[in-house]
């Protein structure tokens, strides 16, 4: 089967954490487009200050049969730097283990034992779709789907607007415009003071094209991702965890609930800047 095939679904989680909802009026009135023009801008500019970040990453992903036998779990912590125009990311660990001949195998290091296998290929191919060199926060920029650039490709709607953990909160959901071209729908949580990201979350806009389901037997039920990003002290706001949970079932006779977390942690500054001032926030 080929590799695009596990890249194609990409990942997803349904969001399972709950906040506390309080409806808030708008009273700068803004609309929902207004309010995501202005998230855009901040993430583009946030760029900036991302990149005088150095962090830790930590990766864990686990792969079920259907009933629950595990056959494969891999942990891998990173240690992420800035580069010119990107990120560099440093294995510094990676263990794991998976179900051979009745047992479990123990493993540390590269090269990853049959890393050629179904579980071995579909966890080396989630690890690499979630990282992305260019970006400056260490996660492939698909994983938020709304920067300038991709803002057009979405219909934005209003639903409210909430306290949470005592800021005040955006909730706004978005829609493709073609869904033929944009796989993502979802809903985001939008700091209503800073007009950062909190949380978004995905699923996706249509269903697994037919023939892939028909001809080739894939199909990914439940598949989006859930991330929650974190205020650095000088107003700079990373994702500092993302999760997701879904199933795969591929050739007809493969079925496999999989299991995707990272986290992001050890924020540190590789030298002092001046804070960066973001779009919509009050003198």
């Amino acid at each position: 089967m080929p590799m695009s095939v596990f890249r194609c679904g990409a990942i997803l989680l349904i969001a399972t954490a709950s906040f506390a909802q309080s409806p808030q009026p708008n009273p700068a009135g803004l609309t929902a487009e207004a309010i995501m023009a202005r998230v855009a801008a901040n993430q583009d500019r946030s760029e900036a200050l991302r990149k005088q970040y150095v962090y830790k990453q930590h990766i864990h992903i686990l792969t079920h049969k259907r009933g629950g036998k595990l056959m494969r779990e891999e942990t891998a912590d990173y240690n992420v730097v800035p580069t010119s125009d990107g990120t560099k990311k440093k294995l510094t660990l990676l263990t794991g283990r998976y179900w051979h001949r009745g047992r479990y195998e123990q493993f540390t290091g590269k090269p990853t034992p049959e890393k050629d296998s179904f579980d071995g290929d579909l966890i080396n191919d989630l690890r690499d779709d979630l990282s992305d060199d260019k970006a400056k926060d260490g996660l492939a920029r698909r994983w938020f789907p709304l920067t300038s650039e991709e803002q057009n490709d979405y219909a934005f709607k209003l639903l409210g607007q909430e306290v949470q953990q005592g800021r005040s909160i955006y909730h706004i959901s978005f829609q493709p415009k073609d869904k033929d071209e944009v796989p993502w729908a979802g809903e985001a949580y939008i700091d209503a003071a800073e007009f950062e990201p909190v949380r978004v979350f995905t699923k996706l806009a249509g269903r697994i094209p037919l023939i892939f389901r028909t001809l080739l037997g894939i199909n990914v039920p439940g598949i989006g991702f859930n991330v929650v990003y974190q205020r650095q002290p000088d107003g700079v706001w990373f994702p500092a965890t993302l999760g997701t949970e879904f199933r795969i079932r591929a050739a007809f006779v493969i079925n496999r609930q999989v299991s995707v977390s990272l986290e992001n942690s050890a924020f540190e500054h590789t030298h002092v800047v001046s804070r960066m001032k973001v779009i919509g926030e009050e003198e």
